[in-house]
């Protein structure tokens, strides 16, 4: 989709336009801030460059447009070499547009493309001398930088000492993860600073900062290897003529980090269409990485290609960024509303100022929990910058702290459970109502009545808020020993109704120990994780016994999440003991069980010993057909992981096996990409038969 550009109607808007970028690029480049975000700076400069196509007679000398760093940024270290910035594309038809213009100046087709991603940080240039680091330079107006050589030592994957003793320039990209920028916005609040609106600006302002009482660590990715006037003439000759998917290689041995080991490393291709599949690729994944990318630079591989086309003032003729749509914009925080969840927690949700991300209108964005707010300092009225990709939850990363007016309010807190009035339990991060799963039991019982749970067909929302309403039912094991007579004494239940619920609440009995714990709702699991701790433990008495050590053990369970949930399975203890009284099973089938004569807190193999999937991982996508019509895609993963298989739900170099049915897209696109092999409903069905019901 392409990135519109700001609608210019006259010379004073244009006037207007111009003052507001060089403002803009100006706070970015001097402390890492800006009155805008990443896509409205983008339409404003394209908006800008049609105004001057129209009026070249008219084009302002503080222009952005045909500047490095939009003309904001300045330095006095020579380069030795010019550093430009890059042009943007924003569609397949501009990308392909471009690539004819560039096959005209360079006389014939490009062989060679490669293509990484293009990460969202601060380009520097790293020099060294005979292998020891000595210099960190900016990009500044792209002929000379700002010396940044304070921050020597504090860039991850950026060595002091290079693997052999050479003199040269690295140039690549500083920024955060999401890891760092978590760790960095702590350090600075702790330090009575604001927090950091976005890893991008975090890194800016981080890297120039000269007397911060404190350092924080960032992250560097190599994207350039070049010569310096003294660097040896042998070694010289050589990487100018290497292709850039050379020089990338040639860095790594040299110990340098780059996009290599990340999931979205650089490749070369050799066609247009691999290069827009190549896009696609690497925007599936963003969503999923941990750093932020806001497109893919697309090269001229070859040294030959890169002589020959030159470049400009701004940008190189031989290189391209694909942008991708954005991910971040800014906002206004207009209020805070305080929901419970089915387990009672209390969960805090931000309401917005309508904004646009990736096509979607967001209005709505997550705050996690009142510690998150009182950390991030939010405040009513903040202009926020908000965090959405892919699928993801939108996020708020932080208020844009230096557009605050002084009208911003403190966002108010809860004293009591805002959906019952009981008190709130504030002793962890998460604040919970003092009832518990009782203060929602509407949602909790719909929740563990549902498809993908205990399956009870005719137990709807509104004949559970029935039962709740008619005293019938205060928690989950009641719906067990429910009469027909307390059933037809309700309103529109008959004798039949009646005795279709009672018939599938007997069948709910006998679903397996995944369904009971998934359908008691622990927080910290869910689907998956509940198949993944019964198919470990095998019965509720072992799960129940096992300690946090053991819990650990099974697959996704760190140190942090194994502790809440065997307090939670302690919470529960009544509420499983009436279960179980009430003939609910409380045993995974086809587990294998713990060995004779270990410790209750043991656990079986979270594999189907011999099943026709042992050892596979499997994604399921499309709709299924034959035997498999009528199966959800939570029974289709438990019937992978009872034939001994792993489900997953995207595909990698590690999954074994894609089911591939009507409608299958870009998971079967991608595994045909990687050899991976497919399989039609119908063949799927005929390998595991004998687990199918």
């Amino acid at each position: 989709m392409t990135t519109p550009a700001a609608v210019i109607v006259d010379a004073a808007a244009y006037a207007q336009a111009v003052e507001d970028t060089v403002k803009a690029a100006a706070a970015y480049y001097a402390g890492g801030t800006s009155p805008l975000d990443d896509d409205a700076y983008d339409q404003l400069v394209r908006g800008i460059a049609a105004w001057e196509t129209g009026h070249p007679e008219q084009v302002l000398p503080d222009s952005p447009t045909g500047k490095v760093a939009g003309g904001a940024a300045e330095g006095d270290v020579p380069h030795t070499v010019a550093m430009l910035s890059l042009d943007n594309v924003f569609s397949p038809e501009e990308f392909t547009a471009w690539t004819a213009s560039l096959a005209r100046r360079i006389g014939h087709d490009v062989t060679v493309f490669s293509a990484e991603p293009k990460l969202d940080g601060l380009a520097i240039a790293a020099r060294y001398t005979d292998g020891r680091l000595t210099r960190l330079i900016t990009r500044g107006d792209g002929t000379a930088g700002e010396d940044v050589s304070h921050a020597i030592g504090t860039l991850e994957g950026l060595p002091l000492e290079l693997a052999e003793p050479v003199t040269v320039e690295v140039r690549g990209e500083v920024l955060m993860t999401t890891a760092q920028f978590e760790h960095a916005n702590e350090v600075r609040v702790a330090h009575g600073g604001q927090p950091f609106a976005n890893p991008r600006g975090a890194s800016a302002g981080t890297l120039r900062a000269k007397e911060r009482a404190y350092t924080v660590p960032m992250t560097f990715f190599g994207y350039g290897l070049l010569p310096l006037p003294d660097t040896e003439a042998a070694l010289a000759a050589r990487l100018g003529e290497l292709a850039h998917s050379a020089l990338m290689a040639q860095a790594a041995v040299y110990g340098v980090n780059t996009t290599a080991a990340t999931a979205v490393p650089g490749i070369t291709a050799t066609t247009v269409e691999q290069v827009l599949a190549r896009v696609q690729e690497i925007a599936a994944l963003r969503a999923t990485l941990p750093f932020g990318i806001d497109g893919v630079v697309i090269k001229a591989d070859l040294a030959a290609d890169q002589h020959t086309a030159g470049s400009g003032t701004r940008a190189p003729r031989w290189a391209i960024a694909y942008k991708l749509p954005a991910v971040e914009k800014i906002t206004r925080l207009l209020d805070v509303e305080w929901n419970v969840g089915r387990t009672g927690i209390i969960a805090p949700r931000a309401v917005l100022e309508p904004v646009t991300i990736e096509g979607s209108t967001i209005t709505y964005a997550t705050l996690h929990n009142p510690a998150d707010i009182t950390r991030r300092d939010l405040r009513l009225g903040d202009r926020v910058m908000v965090h959405r990709a892919g699928d993801v939850i939108p996020r708020i990363e932080a208020p844009v702290a230096h557009l605050r007016t002084g009208d911003e309010q403190p966002i108010v807190f809860p004293e009591v459970c805002p959906r019952c009035g009981a008190g709130i339990d504030t002793s962890e991060q998460r604040w919970r109502c003092e009832m518990g799963r009782n203060c929602h039991l509407v949602a909790a019982l719909s929740y563990a009545a549902g498809r993908d749970q205990l399956d009870i067909e005719g137990l709807g929302h509104t004949r559970v808020v029935q039962l709740v309403d008619a005293g019938l039912v205060a928690d989950l094991a009641d719906l067990f020993t429910l009469t027909r007579e307390q059933l037809l004494g309700l309103e529109r239940m008959g004798a039949t109704s009646t005795d279709n619920l009672l018939t599938a609440i007997e069948t709910a009995k006998g679903q397996p120990l995944s369904r009971v714990l998934c359908a008691l709702g622990v927080r910290g699991t869910g689907r998956s994780m509940s198949r993944r701790i019964a198919r470990y433990f095998v019965t509720m008495d072992h799960i129940r016994a096992a300690d946090a050590e053991a819990m650990q053990q099974v697959e996704g369970i760190g140190t942090e999440k194994a502790p809440s949930i065997v307090a939670e399975l302690a919470e529960l203890a009544p509420l499983i003991d009436k279960l179980a009284a009430a003939g609910v099973n409380m045993t995974e089938p086809g587990a294998t069980p713990p060995a004779p004569g270990i410790a209750d807190s043991s656990a079986g193999s979270t594999e189907q010993v011999g099943g026709p999937l042992a050892g596979m991982t499997v994604v399921v996508t499309g709709a299924m057909t034959g035997a498999l019509e009528k199966l959800s895609r939570n029974q289709m993963n438990e019937l992978i992981e009872r034939a001994g298989g792993r489900s997953s739900s995207s595909v990698s170099r590690k999954t074994s096996l894609v089911v591939a049915g009507e409608g299958a897209g870009s998971k079967r696109a991608k595994a045909e990409d990687l050899g991976i092999r497919l399989a039609a409903p119908d063949e799927f069905a005929t390998l595991i038969a004998d687990f199918i019901d």
